[in-house]
């Protein structure tokens, strides 16, 4: 009889999305989470990430970087969204180009054995970076999603995931966006709709048959 998540052998993996200094760090980020969402999620994220990496699970962070603006305004919805002073995502034209402190995985959630994907352009962590290739490679087949935004980044990435054929579980009070608390629920109720699971970083371990850590 198959699992919970419709495995008959998961091997999970965490994928952490751009939980790094750009949206983390309130003196360098451009696109900066609330004070309270990073008091929430940070040692939130920190405490599932040790314990994943107890069980051996792969820890992937997912880092957004750009060349130049170009590489950014290439995207027309974020050309007319740095127009747009009431726009979150205003400040997007300077959002994570390398070389920028914003690029940095937040030290807290970062461990030596820990592979980083850096490549990240678009919403979806899977577009033009080798996660595939990675997770693939380690057997990986169900994936523990945490990171920001809840409502782009890691919607998108639970989306590409299942049409990739993962199990894909999103890990809540591992998750948050700078769009605010409605469009959080929306996007966690459109993955439990229609493209993986969800739940939380202590509940997670019931899905995966094992005991609490």
């Amino acid at each position: 009889m198959s699992s919970v998540l419709g495995l008959d052998d998961m091997r999970p993996a965490a994928v952490v999305v751009d939980m790094h200094r750009g949206h983390l760090d309130p003196v360098v980020a451009t696109m900066p989470l609330s004070p309270v969402d990073v008091a929430r999620i940070v040692p939130a994220t920190r405490r599932f990430l040790i314990a994943c990496r107890r069980r051996g699970f792969p820890v992937v962070h997912l880092v957004t970087g750009y060349r130049d603006a170009a590489e950014i305004s290439a995207n027309p919805f974020w050309h007319t969204s740095a127009e747009d002073p009431a726009s979150t995502r205003r400040a997007v034209l300077q959002h994570n180009l390398v070389g920028s402190p914003g690029c940095q995985v937040a030290v807290e959630l970062l461990d030596s054995t820990d592979i980083i994907v850096p490549t990240k352009k678009r919403y979806d962590c899977f577009r033009a970076t080798d996660l595939d290739f990675t997770l693939r490679a380690r057997g990986v087949n169900t994936l523990l999603i945490s990171g920001v935004n809840t409502n782009s980044c890691v919607l998108s990435t639970a989306a590409a995931a299942c049409s990739l054929d993962y199990a894909a579980v999103v890990i809540e009070d591992c998750v948050a966006t700078m769009d605010g608390p409605a469009l959080h629920d929306a996007a966690l109720a459109c993955i439990r709709a229609a493209f993986g699971w969800t739940a939380s970083s202590d509940g997670v371990w019931k899905l995966l048959a094992e005991d609490a850590p």
